[in-house]
C-alpha cells in the first residue's frame, strides 16, 4: 500500500472525524470546553449499552477459557493498550485471581504505559510475536484492543492467535458494517467523532474502559468470584483491602468487627471460607469442602444440604 493510499484509508476512519459540535473549541473559556466535553461523554454509556450482546459473547469466551485453566489476554496499542494492562493488573487484588490469568500485552512493551514508543503499533512482526511469547493456545481468548480497528501489531497478534486456534475478540470504535477482521466475535461501541479530532484517549477510550469493566467483572462473577454484589476473593493486600474484607464478612454474616477478623483468620484469610463457615456454624475443612463441591460459589456452598 503506498502513502496515498494509506492515507485515503486513515482519513475515512470514523475516529479521524472532525465533531460538527466542537468546531469553535478554541474560542470557548474554560467552563465551555470542559461542557462540550461533557456532552460528548455522556453519549458514550448508550453506545456502550448497545453491544451488550456482543460483550456477552465475549464474556462466554472467557469464561470458557477459565474454566479450561486458560487465560484472557488483552492485546493493544497507546491508550488502548494502557487499558488493557490496567484492567488485567486489578484483577488480582479484586478478584483473587492468579496474576497470570489476565494479561495485557502493550506495544513497545511495559515502558510505552509511561512513556509513547514512537512506531511501536505500527510493527506487524512485534504482534506475532507477543503471542509466541506468550504461548497462546486454544484454551486461551486473545482481545485485540484499537479504537481505529486497524492497528497492525494488534491485527497482526490476533491473526497469529487465531492460527493458534484461540478464542478471539476485538474492541473497536470502529461501525461494525466496516469491521472486517477475522475473530468469534467484534465489540464496536460507535462513540462518533471525538471532541478533539483523532484523540481516541477520549470517547473511545472511555467505550473501551467500560467494555472491559463488564468483561473481566462478568467473567469472574459467573468464576464464583463473587457472592451477592460482594467480592469474596479479594486479595487483602493494602490495609484498605484487610478492612474491606472484614466488613464483607460482618455484612452478610451479622457478626461484629473483631468475630469478623477472628474467623478470616481461621479461614486461612479466605474471605469465602469465613462465610460458610459462619454461616453454616462448621470448621474450614468443612467450609472448604463445600466451596470445592460448589465450585466456589458461595451461595450454592451455603444452599448445600449436610
Amino acid at each position: 500500500m503506498d502513502d496515498r493510499t494509506r492515507f485515503e484509508e486513515f482519513a475515512r476512519l470514523a475516529t479521524e472525524q472532525r465533531n460538527p459540535r466542537t468546531l469553535d473549541l478554541d474560542t470557548l473559556d474554560v467552563p465551555g470546553i470542559l461542557e462540550r466535553i461533557a456532552a460528548e461523554d455522556r453519549t458514550v454509556p448508550a453506545a456502550v449499552a448497545g453491544e451488550l450482546p456482543y460483550i456477552a459473547r465475549a464474556v462466554e469466551l472467557v469464561i470458557a477459557s477459565f474454566r479450561e485453566g486458560g487465560r484472557l489476554l488483552y492485546v493493544g496499542a497507546g491508550t488502548s493498550g494502557r487499558l488493557g494492562v490496567l484492567d488485567a493488573s486489578e484483577c488480582p487484588p479484586t478478584f483473587g485471581s492468579d496474576p497470570d490469568q489476565v494479561q495485557g500485552i502493550i506495544a513497545g512493551g511495559m515502558g510505552a504505559l509511561v512513556r509513547a514508543v514512537e512506531g511501536a503499533e505500527d510493527r506487524e512482526e512485534e504482534g506475532e510475536r507477543a503471542i509466541a511469547e506468550h504461548e497462546v493456545t486454544p484454551r486461551d481468548t486473545v482481545i485485540g484492543l484499537a479504537a481505529s480497528r486497524r492497528t497492525p501489531f494488534v491485527v497482526a497478534a490476533l491473526r497469529a492467535a487465531r492460527a493458534r486456534r484461540a478464542r478471539t475478540a476485538y474492541v473497536t470504535c470502529t461501525p461494525r458494517s466496516e469491521f472486517t477482521l477475522d475473530v468469534d466475535v467484534a465489540i464496536c461501541p460507535e462513540v462518533g467523532p471525538e471532541a478533539l479530532m483523532g484523540s481516541t484517549r477520549m470517547k473511545a477510550g472511555t467505550a473501551q474502559k467500560l467494555v472491559l469493566n463488564m468483561i473481566t467483572t462478568a467473567a469472574f462473577v459467573r468464576s464464583g468470584k463473587v457472592y451477592e454484589n460482594m467480592m469474596v476473593d479479594l486479595m487483602a493486600t493494602s490495609r484498605k483491602l484487610v478492612e474491606r474484607s472484614r466488613r464483607t464478612v460482618m455484612t452478610v454474616t451479622g457478626v461484629d468487627y473483631d468475630a469478623a477478623a477472628q474467623s478470616i483468620d481461621a479461614a486461612g484469610k479466605s474471605v469465602k471460607t469465613a462465610i460458610v463457615m459462619l454461616k453454616r456454624g462448621c470448621s474450614r475443612s468443612e467450609a472448604e469442602t463445600r466451596l470445592a463441591r460448589a465450585g466456589g460459589f458461595v451461595r450454592a456452598a451455603l444452599e448445600e444440604e449436610s
